[in-house]
């Protein structure tokens, strides 16, 4: 299966896991929760799901990749300990607490998060000495004489033996007490994941041209020539920064990424190319209605690449404006729904101090806003939108001392103001991105009328994220003309296949 559906199975078997009965037991006992085995080719994203996964099921997460472990970090130190039987008082071997199982009580300690995820990363990697002690892991749910906390579960990963000469395969006894997932590179699935990431366009729209270039994993008398999704993302995060700072990326630093050296000169040439098309082609003139004939005709006699880099470059200026208004959308969201549970208060009990009221409300969101933070409950994009709203609070703070308000009614009647003037530029932006949406139909009808790059316009706007919101707000007529005559297209392709299969 590909990593996003392996995203969905493993979340399944987590909300699964952590199902309580009415007498607060777990609906599958403990010890029939069968460790996740999830194995991979290395790059494809087995670590970041993981990541993703816990923060949306709440959950915590420690991770640790087990090849850097020792037999004494795994496991714990031995001692000797005194004990009696049969009134006789005997030495016993005992074990300190693994550092593994330690950090999972340090992390319920210091989050509050009582149910979690272990990760461990190259379990089937480890050392001949540490191998046993990985099958006990796997069987029992034990480092050493340690139990892994009631509500962690285990979720171990590793790479093919094809990919590792360490590999080493676990036995029948071992496999028949694990959930084994098998994941596949996907490029149709992790374009999703790309748009929703803000990957460079140029390395979206080359992947699209050359999709078998997505993974790659080749021997040579040199060693392994590899392109992987991991290293697309992180060069891709070059890319911009690099743009940022007005330095080059040239083939030198590609394959420092991308290292399949036919793949990374390929990429690099297709950049410096992406780059004269974004010069020549003009963009935010063309999303401003400005559509220059010349510019029309050029496209329309230019090469596929060409054409498909041009598809990409409206693609990407267009998601970046859709993902400006949906943050701002979720912005406003949430703090329409922080004033509407103020306004009671505001109206009522808090009445002759709302100024203490609405500095304890942004105090609160603080603190919440801190807490999942230290819990590792937010990405990068949701600690951005906790501190957007935090900053809106604390400009309603700032703006209520100003004012010198001292009554309840009138303080919500000015935050109702400030919020109603943050929607109306908000629904400036959103007619904004609508407008050049339908001027981005307009120059692909013109210069691409009737051709393959329409059918992958449309097709990208399905795949992201950021302009599915959107189109679920606006309705852009050409859109659902276009997307019903795709999907006609690809029922008529699946109906004719069959007949043939048939045949």
């Amino acid at each position: 299966m590909n990593i996003k559906r392996a995203k969905e199975e493993i979340r399944n078997t987590i909300e699964a896991y952590l199902l309580k009965n009415e007498y607060g037991e777990y609906e599958i006992p403990v010890m029939a929760q069968r460790p996740i085995f999830l194995i991979g080719a290395p790059g494809i994203g087995k670590t970041q799901i993981m990541e993703q996964i816990s923060r949306e099921c709440k959950v915590g997460l420690v991770s640790y990749t087990i090849t850097h472990h020792t037999r004494q970090s795994a496991i714990g130190l031995p001692f000797i300990s005194k004990k009696e039987f049969d009134g006789k008082e005997m030495a016993v071997t005992e074990y300190t607490i693994s550092e593994i199982v330690a950090s999972i009580y340090e992390k319920i300690q210091d989050s509050g998060l009582r149910e979690g995820i272990l990760f461990i990363d190259e379990i089937n990697c480890v050392s001949e000495t540490l191998a046993p002690a990985m099958l006990q892991f796997l069987q029992c749910k034990t480092f050493g004489s340690h139990k892994i906390p009631e509500g962690w579960l285990i979720v171990a990963a590793g790479n093919p033996p094809e990919y590792n000469k360490s590999v080493r395969e676990f036995d029948v006894v071992t496999m028949d007490r694990v959930k084994k997932i098998q994941v596949e590179p996907d490029f149709d699935a992790w374009k999703e994941y790309a748009y929703a990431r803000n990957i460079h366009p140029a390395v979206i729209s080359y992947l699209n041209t050359r999709p078998s270039n997505f993974y790659k994993m080749e021997s040579t008398v040199d060693g392994k020539n590899f392109a992987t999704p991991r290293g697309w993302e992180d060069l891709s995060r070059l890319i911009q920064v690099y743009e940022k700072l007005g330095k080059t990326v040239d083939k030198e630093v590609v394959v420092q990424y991308i290292q399949h050296p036919q793949t990374a000169r390929d990429f690099a040439n297709y950049l410096e190319l992406f780059y004269k098309y974004r010069t020549d082609y003009q963009i935010d003139e063309v999303l401003s209605g400005h559509i220059d004939d010349i510019l029309v005709k050029k496209a329309a006699h230019a090469s596929f690449d060409e054409k498909l880099s041009v598809t990409g470059l409206l693609l990407s200026r267009l998601n970046k404006n859709f993902q400006k208004v949906q943050d701002k959308e979720e912005k406003l969201a949430t703090v329409f729904e922080i004033l509407k549970e103020a306004k009671a208060p505001l109206m009522e009990s808090q009445k002759d101090q709302p100024v203490v009221y609405m500095e304890d409300v942004k105090k609160r969101y603080q603190a919440e806003f801190a807490a999942k933070k230290k819990a590792g409950l937010l990405s990068r994009e949701g600690a951005h939108h906790d501190q957007q709203v935090l900053d809106t609070l604390e400009a309603y703070v700032i703006n209520l001392k100003k004012e010198e308000v001292q009554d309840g009614e009138r303080a919500f009647s000015l935050l109702r103001d400030w919020f109603n003037e943050e929607k109306e530029t908000y629904d400036q932006e959103f007619d904004q991105s609508a407008g050049q949406l339908e001027y981005a139909f307009d120059f692909m009808e013109s210069a691409f009328a009737g051709g393959q790059e329409l059918v992958v316009f449309i097709t990208e706007l399905n795949t992201s994220n950021p302009a599915v919101s959107f189109l679920q707000e606006y309705s852009c007529e050409r859109y659902y003309r276009y997307n019903k005559d795709l999907l006609f297209r690809e029922n008529t392709r699946a109906i004719l296949e069959r007949i043939r299969q048939l045949g």
